[in-house]
């Protein structure tokens, strides 16, 4: 709770800081900040938020349960990066008179960066898929292939004593 505390009061003092710094601006239009700001608020509620959960039901439908934190952590950095590069991957701002503004090949990068993100989230459900059947191991006593025959379900035993 005291981090949380402490997190909030830096939040607090670095909007208030932005909220001085720009009220001391010259060129500061108060109506450009605020249809700006109503423009990001419809935009995160309205469409961002209705995508990540209709994406996070996608994956609770398809994905099994042991799996769901690392594909949902794996979707919403997939779509995160891909809004943010998008633009960079169409070159908008690009003028075609300066190559050199936009010189990366950011339609490869972005795609290094999603096989990265989803190497990620397969070696997690790897590690999650070892630790389960170590754990199912555990669980029931010994490995399988350690048992002995009359330990099995069905086996038969030795012969009772005294036959």
């Amino acid at each position: 709770m005291r981090v949380r505390s402490v997190l909030v009061a830096v939040g607090v003092l670095l909007m208030g800081y932005a909220v001085v710094g720009g009220s001391a601006d010259p060129d500061l239009k108060p109506a450009g900040v605020l249809l700006f700001l109503a423009g990001v608020l419809a935009g995160h509620d309205l469409v961002w938020m209705v995508v990540l959960l209709a994406g996070g039901a996608a994956v609770a439908r398809c994905v099994p349960r042991r799996h769901r934190p690392v594909a949902r952590a794996a979707a919403i950095s997939a779509a995160a990066l891909t809004v943010v590069a998008v633009p960079l991957v169409l070159g908008f701002g690009r003028p075609p008179d300066n190559p050199s503004v936009l010189p990366l090949p950011y339609g490869r990068n972005l795609a290094a960066v999603l096989l990265l993100v989803a190497g990620a989230a397969l070696a997690a459900g790897l590690t999650a898929d070892r630790r389960h059947r170590s754990a199912a191991d555990r669980g029931r006593g010994q490995p399988a292939a350690d048992r002995k025959q009359s330990e099995r379900p069905g086996g038969s035993g030795p012969p009772p004593a005294g036959r």
